[in-house]
């Protein structure tokens, strides 16, 4: 299948929903690299296994919940927030403020939100890290969705119930392909960004991006010359 085109038509959306790891930074940057090494290290740490079958435990949650901390959570009894202090010292070296992508975002009509599985500390240094915080309007985080996590149609609902978003106008943009289904049952449009984009096939996904930035800048939005 084709690539999205370069110039797509989102003169509809004024609600622009925004994933945060691996959507705002590119993957290649391997920031999340270190994200789910820290986390094997805690599945092995609570779990006593071995780092292989921590890891395989680790992806088998993240698989069936969405999100490991979910499957630590219910059959681990894992405190959310020391769970989520693991993060909060990462290096953010790996991450580089991209001026194009700022250009792209800043042009876009209406709201912008973050809608992440992390934590607020998490996102907030992400965001600080790329200069882009001032852009957005708030941040839909995991203890927002009271740790519901994407794809589960129960996070969409809560984010959907505390920022009165009309799906029939709002756009979503993310790296995991499933995220996109539930947006997409909702009525919203959909934008996979990422290496893997230009092939994917699903037909929930409405637009297909390897980079995030010349999408933006090159999309025909609301308002704009």
């Amino acid at each position: 299948m084709n690539a999205a085109p370069t110039s797509p038509d989102l003169r509809h959306v004024d609600t622009w929903l925004f994933d945060l790891d691996n959507t705002l930074y590119p993957a290649e940057s391997g920031f999340m690299a270190e994200i789910t090494s820290r986390m094997t290290d805690f599945v092995q740490k609570v779990t006593g296994l071995p780092r292989e079958a921590a890891h395989a435990l680790q992806k088998a949650y993240l698989a069936e919940h969405g999100l490991t901390l979910k499957g630590m959570m219910l059959n681990h009894g894992v405190d959310p927030l020391e769970f989520h202090a693991i993060f909060h010292d990462l290096s953010l070296e790996a991450l580089a403020h991209d001026p194009e992508l700022l250009a792209g975002l800043a042009r876009l009509p209406g709201r912008r939100l973050i809608f992440t599985n992390a934590d607020d500390v998490h996102a907030r240094r992400v965001l600080e890290r790329l200069e882009l915080s001032h852009l957005f309007d708030d941040v839909f985080h995991i203890g927002s969705a009271g740790y519901e996590p994407k794809p589960s149609p129960e996070a969409f609902a809560r984010i959907g119930a505390a920022h009165a978003v009309d799906p029939a106008v709002t756009a979503f943009f993310e790296d995991s392909q499933r995220n996109l289904e539930p947006a997409a049952a909702l009525g919203m449009t959909t934008v996979l960004v990422g290496p893997h984009a230009p092939t994917a096939e699903a037909p929930f996904v409405h637009h297909r991006t390897e980079k995030l930035a010349p999408f933006l800048l090159g999309a025909h939005v609301k308002g704009a010359a």
